[in-house]
């Protein structure tokens, strides 16, 4: 019987090919061509990019109109007008994530919109005047205070905090309306008597021209005003909005 010899030595496996391995980078991808854009193309990748926060309708050039309403400091709005507009933005907000506190002595006038925000969710909750506490905003849970105490509202009792905005709703201007929009970052102007425009224009140096038109605007037109800037805003509500709210209205 022949027997077979063993040499000592394993068989050597065949050669591999070698990996060329980029330090930092791993290994060479599939090799395609370049892709490069001439200067005229880069035009086609233009996207329009706005402010973020709250769309509160449409400007004079038909463009989404946006509130920045939570920051990280403590931030006043005004509403020199209607509860619809306030109920709207409230809405509005909380659809961005927002917690909604409403410090109001109609509860009644707030309770449909609070039980349709949110899904069910308890994203909104309506205090009595006076029993609204401390609300825990944070970067994750921004709170929209909203302040519906009539002409004439007291001093709020909660204390300033980051990434929580108030807004308080004025029905029209009472005896401590310079007080009140003395003191806010952003002021809403709806429809108000050619007196109140008088005033409110001496209180934000409003142009002769916003004076005459403050009197005469439509309840879906409203004036938004910093020191520095104004925008005439229309606001339009969608079709389950309407469904809570109704139609745009200056007074309830």
């Amino acid at each position: 019987m022949a027997y077979q010899t063993y040499s000592g030595q394993a068989p050597q496996p065949a050669e591999l090919p070698r990996v060329r391995v980029r330090p930092g980078f791993g290994l060479r991808g599939p090799r395609r061509e370049k892709h490069v854009l001439t200067v005229d193309d880069l035009a086609a990748l233009a996207f329009p990019v706005g402010d973020d926060g709250v769309v509160i309708g449409l400007d004079q050039q038909q463009q989404p109109a946006v509130i920045g309403l939570f920051r990280p400091t403590q931030y006043e709005v005004v509403l020199v007008g209607g509860m619809w507009t306030a109920q709207l933005i409230a809405l509005r907000a909380a659809a961005t994530g927002a917690r909604i506190a409403v410090e109001t002595g109609r509860p009644q006038a707030w309770a449909p919109m609070a039980q349709a925000a949110g899904g069910g969710q308890p994203c909104v909750t309506i205090h009595q005047v006076g029993r609204l506490g401390a609300q825990g905003a944070s970067v994750a849970s921004p709170v929209l205070v909203v302040r519906d105490l009539g002409a004439r509202p007291s001093r709020s009792r909660l204390s300033a905090a980051p990434w929580q905005t108030t807004l308080t709703v004025l029905p029209y201007l009472g005896p401590n309306a310079s007080r009140v929009l003395n003191a806010a970052d952003l002021v809403g102007l709806q429809r108000v008597s050619p007196q109140e425009s008088e005033l409110v224009g001496r209180l934000l140096s409003l142009s002769p021209g916003d004076v005459n038109t403050l009197p005469t605007m439509p309840d879906h037109i409203t004036l938004w005003a910093t020191r520095m800037r104004r925008q005439y805003v229309m606001t339009n509500p969608g079709e389950a909005e309407t469904q809570v709210l109704g139609g745009p209205r200056r007074m309830d």
